[in-house]
């Protein structure tokens, strides 16, 4: 059976050919092995890179046992969204507030040390929150840019009571010395193959705090920084002031949509939808169902965004945020 391998992973195992050092190599292949698909066909080469990552940790010696607990974690819900900033941002706080999650949270900086996730719901999806260690220069721990590049978006947030602009354009100095850029993808005269763009939120805690209580003025430095091309939100993650509209827009620059499935005369489970990318097709949610359904799927009847409800719908339909199907062999 053919791996079927992606370009994720061939482009972690790049970084795993140009990689030096013990931890980096197995950063590398941590992510080759978070990224592969998961059928029959790759189970040998599972096996071959677990191999190898216990050759080199027993390499490193005890430590590195630690040390990989946090390498890699794990996708869950319908995306992972990795939280950055500078020390004393709020990130660990925010984690706490929207997700079950219980990372160190206190008023002074470097209190998290690994990376935490938990979950924030949205309606009736689940949103992966990783909160990580705040970003110094020349102390980012090695395996943090393979994390943020598998990432499905960042959220990057800066202290509006303290020259928020400053903090914003930092952080995303520091991205750029791991060659990770948020936003749309800007055309550049270098040849930078090794670049990745990432969706990114960026996220204006402690508005409570901002002298005279005008957020405002501040809140418009961040908008310009990237000339409206990254969304900004106001939040206060002590007092749960703008936690909501938060959520929604996490979703919104996830850029995905909810689409339920029925079986013939029965109602569709709308506690349980399939996630799947802006700009989907009918023959996209088949295999999201089963993956031997793309090929056998003949039509399928479509409440929603068709002209009316139960018109039946070809395979290449666009399907659109609350979209109902059944599907038809």
């Amino acid at each position: 059976m053919p791996a079927n391998l992606t370009p994720a992973y061939f482009e972690a195992e790049k970084r795993f050919r140009a990689a030096r050092s013990a931890p980096e190599k197995i950063a590398a292949l941590e992510e080759m092995l978070a990224v592969m698909p998961k059928h029959k066909g790759t189970d040998h080469l599972k096996a071959d890179l677990r191999r190898r990552i216990a050759k080199l940790t027993q390499s490193m010696g005890q430590k590195s046992a630690t040390q990989r607990s946090s390498m890699v974690l794990e996708k869950e819900g319908a995306a992972q969204v990795v939280v950055v900033g500078l020390p004393n941002a709020g990130k660990s706080r925010l984690v706490c507030a929207v997700t079950k999650a219980t990372p160190t949270v206190a008023d002074y900086p470097f209190t998290t040390q690994t990376a935490t996730p938990g979950m924030m719901e949205f309606e009736n999806i689940q949103v992966q929150l990783v909160d990580t260690p705040p970003l110094v220069s020349g102390s980012v721990p090695f395996w943090l840019p393979p994390m943020l590049r598998r990432a499905d978006a960042l959220l990057v947030m800066v202290d509006l009571s303290d020259n928020p602009l400053d903090q914003l354009v930092e952080v995303t100095l520091q991205l750029e010395g791991m060659r990770i850029g948020i936003g749309p993808e800007k055309d550049s005269e270098e040849d930078d193959s090794r670049q990745t763009w990432k969706k990114a939120l960026i996220v204006g805690n402690k508005a409570d705090l901002v002298e005279g209580g005008d957020t405002e003025a501040a809140v418009q430095t961040l908008r310009a920084e990237f000339e409206g091309q990254v969304p900004v939100v106001t939040i206060s993650a002590a007092r749960g002031i703008g936690l909501e509209e938060l959520r929604h827009s996490v979703f919104e620059v996830l850029d995905i949509i909810r689409v339920y499935t029925k079986s013939p005369r029965e109602k569709p489970d709308l506690a349980d939808p399939i996630v799947l990318p802006r700009g989907s097709t009918l023959e996209d949610a088949a295999e999201d169902v089963h993956k031997d359904f793309r090929a056998r799927l003949k039509f399928a009847r479509l409440w929603g965004s068709g002209k009316h409800e139960g018109v039946m719908v070809k395979r290449d339909h666009v399907l659109q945020d609350g979209d109902i199907i059944e599907l038809h062999m």
